[in-house]
């Protein structure tokens, strides 16, 4: 139940973030979606490592040579990957490749005609981040906000003061109009957390 996203252009360029896919089933309907619409993958990103996030990491990479840009903060999370798939029982883990460019705030991720702007966005996990659109007014903010609610705070690596402190700086920030692609669950906006998300109340 975790959210990979495709983005594209008419290019037909895209970027691929945060490939969940861990079963066969899965991972041929990524594939599918990709042949379909006649996508060239040009690069594998994820907004943080938490095993849900990276399952497919390794075939993303080995099927179409993406390279894989995370921010440094999240690098022990990813080698420790193996580690926390074996304690939650996914015996097939396919370990992820290693980075191969660090990403901070304000970096702009480029394909085909498209750009993306990195958002440093922690309290999930310590080097998340979100990718914003102002062209498209979108943003895929991870697990950082939900509809209505917000990520975790439990994991190591995550803080509540944190991620409240990250949700009104950077992303309530954004015009009201913009939807929010969370890592879990449906879609939702920046107004729609304004007004109606029990955690951002005060």
């Amino acid at each position: 139940m975790e959210n990979t996203f495709i983005v594209y252009d008419q290019t037909k360029e895209c970027i691929i973030i945060d490939p969940g896919c861990y079963s066969i089933e899965e991972k041929e309907e990524l594939l599918s979606f990709i042949n379909i619409n006649q996508l060239k993958p040009t690069l594998l990103i994820n907004t943080h490592c938490h095993i849900d996030h990276i399952f497919g990491n390794n075939f993303v990479n080995k099927k179409w040579n993406t390279r894989l840009v995370i921010n440094k903060l999240e690098l022990e999370i990813l080698k420790s990957a193996h580690v926390v798939a074996q304690s939650y029982g996914f015996n097939n883990y396919e370990p992820s490749p290693q980075p191969s460019k660090y990403i901070i705030e304000g970096d702009i991720i480029t394909f085909g005609k498209s750009e993306l702007k990195v958002l440093f966005t922690p309290g999930h996990a310590p080097g998340h981040i979100s990718l914003y659109s102002k062209k498209d007014e979108f943003i895929i903010s991870g697990d950082v906000l939900f509809m209505n609610s917000i990520g975790r705070t439990d994991l190591p690596g995550g803080d509540y003061e944190t991620i409240i402190k990250t949700i009104k700086n950077k992303l309530l920030t954004l015009p009201k109009q913009t939807k929010v692609y969370c890592g879990h669950g449906p879609e939702t906006t920046i107004d729609n957390e304004k007004n109606n998300n029990p955690f951002l109340r005060n």
